[in-house]
């Protein structure tokens, strides 16, 4: 992990994530903390991955989520060479 991540406000942050119950509550608590935007692209890379994990093409993935071949290359490199943070969760979902 990054760290210049690890830090007092970022692990708040977390904490404050973790105590969320359910759906609704994390629709409250992110509409309150992120714009639309913010959320939309944060949601938007979660389905790239996603994609990129089914073995689609960038094309595919650019026509179906409207990512641009940028961000699809950067979520790509956070699969290939990141902190398994992904993999985590989508094991997780799959359980």
């Amino acid at each position: 992990m990054n760290p210049k991540i690890r830090t007092d406000a970022v692990d708040h942050l977390f904490d404050a994530i973790l105590t969320l119950k359910d759906k609704e509550e994390c629709y409250n608590f992110f509409e309150d903390l992120c714009t639309v935007n913010e959320l939309l692209s944060l949601s938007q890379r979660y389905e790239v991955a996603a994609m990129l994990k089914e073995r689609k093409t960038y094309l595919e993935i650019a026509d179906k989520t409207g990512a641009s071949t940028a961000t699809i290359s950067r979520v790509n490199r956070s699969l290939n060479y990141g902190c398994d943070g992904y993999d985590l969760v989508f094991k997780r979902l799959k359980e």
